[in-house]
């Protein structure tokens, strides 16, 4: 794994990043972007969908670019269903934007992109799914019989939704 954010860091930014812009969503149900983009509004989330191919997924507009999805109000997260080599773009427009995370799905890894992300003050999250991160440290995944690698006799924190 690429990324080194500590716990309590994730908490912070799935806690407080309540409108999330994924770029690359597909609406192919079978797709893992489908999949998270489903997650997110099933948990209180507004997901703005990012993807030139489609005008709808999962009944939210979807917009051609970053730009247009930000004409509709603030976005707290960018998560990016993209290859590696075209995050750089990506990072730029969340920086214009004024998004103040910079998510980036497993498997991939942008350091250059990541380093002009922070110097901008965004928080880049790398290598690292979205929703497993908040079923691993909102509860839910144990239950199935993951190991979250988070041991404590207090039920977790629910987000309110």
């Amino acid at each position: 794994m690429a990324d080194d954010t500590d716990i309590n860091t994730l908490r912070r930014i799935l806690h407080d990043c309540r409108r999330i812009a994924v770029v690359g969503i597909s609406a192919e149900w079978h797709r893992p972007s489908y999949f998270v983009g489903k997650y997110l509004l099933e948990h209180g989330y507004t997901m703005i969908p990012v993807n030139p191919k489609y005008r709808e997924v999962l009944g939210q507009a979807c917009h051609p670019d970053l730009a247009s999805a930000a004409a509709t109000g603030r976005i707290d997260m960018v998560d990016c269903f993209r290859k590696s080599e075209d995050i750089g773009p990506l990072a730029d427009q969340a920086i214009v934007i004024g998004a103040r995370c910079l998510w980036l799905q497993l498997g991939v890894v942008n350091d250059a992109a990541r380093d002009r992300a922070r110097a901008a003050g965004i928080d880049v999250v790398m290598d690292r799914c979205v929703k497993i991160e908040h079923g691993r440290l909102f509860g839910g995944l144990n239950w199935a019989g993951v190991n979250t690698r988070i041991i404590s006799s207090k039920r977790p924190r629910q987000l309110p939704y």
